[in-house]
C-alpha cells in the first residue's frame, strides 16, 4: 500500500511539473521570477494567440504578467522575419503596445 501511495504522489508531482512548465512558455533569460507568472494556463494560451495574431505569426518565447504601459500580459514573440518583440496586452487581450525586445538587442 505504501509503495502505491509513493508512486501515486510521484505521478501527481510529475503532472504538476509538466503543467507548470507549460504555463511558462519557454523563457530565455530576462524572466522576472515567480511574481511575473501570475496567470492560468488558459490565460497564457489566449495571450499567446492574441500576440501571434498581432505580429502576423512567429514563435512565442515567453509569457509574463506585466504592468508596463498599462498592460496585464507581456508575450515575447520572435516574428517570422527574425525580429523579437514584446507584445503587451491588456486584461481583455487587446494590444497595448508592441516594442522591440530590449533583451534580444532588437529595437
Amino acid at each position: 500500500m505504501r509503495k502505491r501511495v509513493l508512486i501515486g504522489a510521484a505521478g501527481v508531482a510529475t503532472v504538476a511539473a509538466i503543467t507548470a512548465g507549460g504555463v511558462a512558455v519557454a523563457g530565455r533569460g530576462g524572466d522576472d521570477g515567480p511574481q511575473s507568472h501570475q496567470y492560468t494556463p488558459e490565460q497564457a494560451r489566449v495571450a499567446t494567440r492574441a500576440a501571434l495574431a498581432a505580429t502576423g505569426g512567429g514563435t512565442a518565447n515567453s509569457v509574463e504578467t506585466d504592468t508596463e504601459n498599462g498592460a496585464t500580459y507581456e508575450v515575447e514573440v520572435t516574428k517570422p522575419n527574425g525580429d523579437t518583440v514584446d507584445v503587451r496586452l491588456d486584461e481583455d487581450y487587446q494590444v497595448v503596445v508592441i516594442e522591440g525586445d530590449d533583451d534580444s538587442g532588437d529595437s
